[in-house]
């Protein structure tokens, strides 16, 4: 069930945090008015390494911890209780913990199909909420979002951390010096290889697991362990493969560098060409974004050993990926200047015309996390606009988006920026919002 172990739990918490007192208390001090009292929506991976990170920093308490699986909820609630001796509230229904008027925040780490209802939920509920990318499963569901946290006025920050990041501030001002000259072309990678998934039969429910809740928003089907923990990644039904589960990152940092929200058009290739297991999604694709005098376009491998993100240990320190072989890079290619940038404290690099190098930033991958997270709890304070807000990321996601649409429709669609679906295609319009089964439902009015 990919539980989260007590040793992997002491991996991000320091020993010092052991000290932590009775149910709901900090593990940190700060001003008894000034603490954020905080929930977590899935025990997972990312789920359990964000609860980590939160409870390093002051003024949090950890109220609640939630999950339709009872062996995640119960496994990540002991190994957070071994380390800091806290123990927040358990519960397999998240809702609980909206109707706790002394919750704060959410943080909303589910699946991609349970992003837009479950934040929607709880900016209804008055919490504002940290939820992870992409901005949810549909360009209806992601709009929505936006909807209900400027209605609510609702503090909603994607775990976009390059958002944070000084270095990718540096880029965004450098692309705007004259000596780079106009950008009309960016290519944008997201290459490594992974794991076959394999092919499972469908099985019975696993016990402690509430498969009617996990489902959520997504269609009624038989249990498959393919589709469940993690696997759900590579399914129509919960996501949209590794361009909005990873390279959405990447995407991310380009859209902001060219600093354009709708293309005119999108046109997809590639397919399921080396996997041979259960996965939908595609393992090798190709996307291009068109606007108005730039190309923007996406490459995807899963199978390419050679292709690599940036080892953890070269984001924090100074030093560069071969950017060859790096996997999850952008090039933005100016009229005077080139760059290559790697995501996630990797730095970037600019070059003349000559291909003389001009030009390095660097940062540091761990602070640039906790600056995040640092962020959105000043920002649940003093009701600022987050760096990474859920509306900046919207536009983001919607590529990913656009990009699977065009890939599954099979030819190029035409972005209506009125209603940021499509013009005169009803087919890959079907594809902007799916219908819901009660009472898992998006409301139209939020």
């Amino acid at each position: 069930m990919n539980s989260i172990t007590r040793r992997e739990f002491l991996q991000y918490t320091t020993v010092a945090t052991a000290a932590a007192s009775a149910a709901g208390v900090s593990l940190n001090t700060a001003g008894a008015n000034d603490r954020i009292q905080i929930g977590l929506m899935g025990c997972g991976g990312r789920g359990s390494f964000l609860l980590r990170e939160f409870t390093k920093l002051d003024g949090v308490d950890v109220r609640y911890l939630s999950d339709p699986d009872s062996n995640r909820l119960n496994s990540c609630g002991k190994a957070f209780e071994s380390v800091t001796g806290a123990t927040p509230e358990r519960t397999g229904d998240f809702r609980e913990m909206l109707e706790d008027g002394e919750v704060d925040a959410v943080i909303n780490a589910t699946p991609d199909h349970w992003h837009a209802l479950g934040t929607i939920l709880a900016c209804q509920a008055g919490k504002d909420v940290y939820v992870e990318k992409p901005t949810a499963h549909s360009i209806w569901e992601s709009r929505k979002m936006v909807e209900a946290a400027r209605k609510y006025e609702r503090v909603v920050q994607v775990g976009a951390q390059n958002r944070s990041a000084k270095y990718c501030h540096h880029a965004f001002d450098y692309i705007r010096a004259g000596a780079f000259g106009n950008v009309h072309f960016v290519r944008v990678l997201n290459s490594k290889q992974r794991p076959e998934i394999g092919k499972k039969p469908d099985a019975p429910v696993p016990e402690g697991v509430n498969y009617d809740m996990w489902l959520g928003p997504a269609p009624m089907r038989p249990f498959n362990p393919n589709h469940f923990h993690y696997n759900w990644h590579w399914f129509w039904d919960f996501s949209g493969g590794d361009i909005i589960n990873d390279g959405v990152h990447q995407v991310d940092i380009a859209r902001w560098l060219i600093d354009r929200k709708y293309p005119k058009s999108v046109t997809s290739g590639g397919g399921v060409h080396y996997f041979k297991d259960d996965q939908e999604t595609p393992d090798t694709h190709t996307v291009n974004w068109e606007y108005d005098g730039l190309t923007m376009v996406f490459e995807q491998t899963l199978w390419s050993p050679y292709m690599k993100k940036t080892p953890l240990e070269v984001r924090d320190l100074e030093q560069l990926p071969v950017w060859p072989f790096s996997g999850t890079r952008i090039e933005i290619h100016g009229t005077k200047q080139f760059m290559f940038l790697s995501r996630h404290g990797g730095g970037w690099e600019a070059y003349d015309g000559n291909g003389e190098s001009v030009e390095v930033s660097h940062d540091n991958f761990t602070e640039i996390t906790t600056k995040h997270l640092e962020h959105f709890l000043d920002c649940v304070r003093t009701r600022n606009t987050p760096m990474g807000d859920i509306e900046d990321l919207h536009y983001s996601s919607l590529l990913c988006m656009y990009g699977n649409i065009a890939y599954r429709t099979g030819r190029r669609v035409y972005v209506n920026p009125e209603t940021e679906g499509f013009i005169n295609d009803d087919e890959a319009n079907a594809l902007v919002k799916r219908s819901y089964r009660e009472p898992w439902v998006v409301p139209e009015q939020v």
